[in-house]
């Protein structure tokens, strides 16, 4: 049985080094200090969301779809994962990203947003 690999040490919470591979085939076994992806650090939900965005292409609308979320909700975990992925800490609390104007009327024009959401989010 394969475990999801583990990034941070369940007893302090500290980063965990990988120091050895194995191959379980023939037993190859190879040990140094390895990078991992910064993509790594993130849960099982972020990693989900990451891959609906990823399918949809960025598709904001789609993803809504797909995971049954609202906009301000798709924005709040981008925006959550990219903050993971830049190296803040989690409990750090950054400004959410707010959009232009002319940012809400792209995403009108794209299909991304419904009139209804351009609308409350322009009001804003």
């Amino acid at each position: 049985m394969a475990y999801t690999l583990l990034s941070n040490c369940p007893v302090c919470s500290h980063s965990l080094n990988v120091t050895r591979l194995e191959c379980s085939h023939c037993d190859t076994k190879i040990e140094n200090t390895f990078e991992l992806s910064k993509l790594s650090i993130l849960t099982a939900e972020q990693l989900n969301f990451v891959e609906v965005f990823l399918i949809s292409r960025g598709n904001i609308k789609e993803v809504e779809k797909e995971l049954g979320i609202s906009y301000p909700t798709v924005r709040s975990k981008l925006n959550e994962v990219i903050n993971l992925v830049k190296g803040e800490e989690p409990g750090q609390k950054k400004e959410q990203a707010k959009l232009s104007n002319s940012d809400i009327i792209t995403m009108l024009e794209n299909g991304e947003l419904s009139t209804e959401e351009a609308v409350k989010l322009l009001k804003k």
